[in-house]
């Protein structure tokens, strides 16, 4: 339990669980936190629902009481019958349960990391499958040289050695529409236009031609891109796209997101008079769509894989720094210019 769910022990420490159950203040199905002590009389907390809890006793002075949340049924057990349900991890004194397992015992040691993934994002154990597909996209999108998020990264860390977190942060938070987040809105166009459909998806590849070619039209017309066609590097195929399209199929798992971004690929010439690749963070957007997973959820697994990779990139920024020179490129090379006063209404803005 955290620090401040109970007042604070005669030396001014946080209680311990056994403490908490005794000594907790509990609102109306939720806990009401008595602030820690410093010296003396753990306070009373009034939770929203009208309970009112008593910290624990400390050594001198008064403690701050914390305001409990609304839950369910009031009394000293609300907590307990109506609090905060969760299949996830939980812990007694003597063991932690995930997922319903016992973590120690079934999962370390027993479940390989991406398969554990998949798992607590669906709770439901992949099949074998649905691992290596899923496996195979973290693959993907975990390094791709230096692309913004990891020449951030390394920025970062040359700022600020003692925060690697913030690195680390700040390669993530530079996933967006042009790097890593395509595989989020490759997954949910090809899933609006699924949704669209009148009848069931087509059966064979020329069903899935003529609707692609319907979509790649409309989209022209709209003067919208398609997420997943084209890349700045790979102008005739990005490698990783038939690598993921043979494993689906070799695990049975190509279905209706992968099928109609093939089809895609096929006819888009038609429209645009030009031969583009579909790109690896749209495919990876298919297969995870394909694998049933949240499309909420979906960059967050591009930047659990991409975490992977900026945890290298600073490994090696560590051996072999690079960052000072990105810098000083930029800082000596500077070019003074005139000062161009802001228009309104101008291209930007």
């Amino acid at each position: 339990m955290a620090d401040g769910m109970t007042g604070g022990e005669p030396n001014g420490g946080s209680s311990d669980a056994s403490d908490a159950a005794a000594h907790g203040a509990r609102s109306n199905g939720g806990h009401n936190a008595a602030g820690r002590t410093t010296d003396g009389q753990g306070a009373v907390g009034q939770g929203t629902g009208g309970a009112q809890g008593v910290g624990a006793q400390g050594v001198g002075g008064q403690g701050v009481g914390g305001r409990g949340a609304a839950g369910g049924a009031g009394g000293p057990n609300a907590g307990e019958a109506g609090g905060y349900p969760t299949a996830l991890g939980s812990s007694t004194p003597t063991s932690i349960t995930l997922l319903g397992h016992d973590l120690a015992r079934d999962v370390m040691g027993e479940v390989g990391f991406g398969e554990l993934a998949f798992w607590l994002a669906t709770q439901r154990r992949p099949t074998s499958g649905e691992t290596r597909v899923f496996e195979a996209v973290l693959a993907a999108l975990a390094d791709h040289g230096f692309t913004p998020t990891a020449i951030v990264t390394r920025l970062t860390y040359l700022s600020a050695p003692d925060s690697v977190q913030g690195a680390l942060a700040a390669g993530l938070l530079g996933g967006g529409s042009r790097f890593l987040g395509v595989t989020e809105d490759s997954g949910r166009f090809l899933n609006g236009v699924l949704a669209s459909l009148d009848g069931p998806p087509p059966s064979d590849d020329a069903g899935w031609d003529a609707l692609a070619l319907d979509i790649v039209w409309a989209e022209r017309a709209a003067k919208r891109l398609i997420p997943g066609l084209g890349h700045h590097v790979h102008k005739q195929v990005d490698p990783r796209t038939p690598r993921l399209f043979q494993i689906a199929t070799e695990e049975g798992l190509v279905g209706p997101h992968l099928s109609l971004f093939a089809a895609i690929g096929r006819v888009h010439p038609q429209v645009l008079g030009r031969t583009l690749p579909l790109n690896g963070a749209g495919v990876c957007g298919a297969a995870l769509a394909d694998l049933g997973l949240p499309l909420e959820l979906l960059r967050g697994f591009a930047l659990l894989a991409r975490t992977a990779g900026l945890i290298g990139q600073l490994a090696e920024e560590l051996r072999h720094p690079v960052a000072n020179d990105i810098f000083l490129s930029v800082d000596l090379h500077n070019r003074p210019v005139a000062p161009e006063p802001y228009a309104p209404g101008g291209s930007h803005g």
